[in-house]
Formats: structure tokens, sequence, C-alpha cells
């Protein structure tokens, strides 16, 4: 019987998670990329070689905002996706010109 619960919660979860907003990015220069997870303003943002990043968790602002957090970091991006909201080439530019 507990098995049965336990895979029953299970099955509810899945659907839960698969549905979380995809918070992505790419980097302009992939040697930037961190070998490790990096935290920023409660994101766990992971790289691998390519400059391709995720992120779980963070907390909730604009994603303009949260991009200029990232770049501030990480460098440059040439895609950016907060909790399921991308930023156009226009946003982006912004973004990366924030970094300075």
């Amino acid at each position: 019987m507990r098995a049965l619960i336990a895979l029953a919660v299970l099955a509810l979860a899945v659907p839960a998670a698969a549905q979380t907003p995809a918070t992505s990015l790419t980097l302009a220069d992939a040697s930037l990329a961190p070998s490790g997870r990096v935290i920023i303003d409660g994101a766990s943002w992971s790289c691998d070689e390519t400059g391709a990043c995720e992120a779980r968790g963070g907390t909730n602002q604009p994603a303009d905002r949260a991009c200029r957090r990232v770049v501030a970091r990480l460098g440059a991006v040439t895609t950016f996706s907060w909790k399921g909201q991308t930023l156009n080439e226009q946003q982006l530019a912004a973004c990366n010109a924030s970094a300075g």
C-alpha cells in the first residue's frame, strides 16, 4: 500500500516539474562558462562547455533585471530566458550594454 501511495505522489509531482518555466541563457563567450554552479539572486546556474546554461530557482524579478545581474557575473549573453520570459534582440543588447 505504501508503495502505491509513493508512486501516486511521484506521478503527481512529475507534471508539476515539467511545467516549470524555462530559465536559461547562452554565453557569448563559451570560455567564460563557469565549471561549477554559480548562485545569482537565488538561482543556481549550471553551464556546459558550449556556454549553454540553465538555472533552477531564483527570485521573482523582471527578466531584464535578472539578465543584468547575470551578465555582471558571467559576461555577455546571446540568449536569455527568465522563468519563461525570453528577451528579444533589443532587450539583450540593453542587458549586455549594462555590463559595461
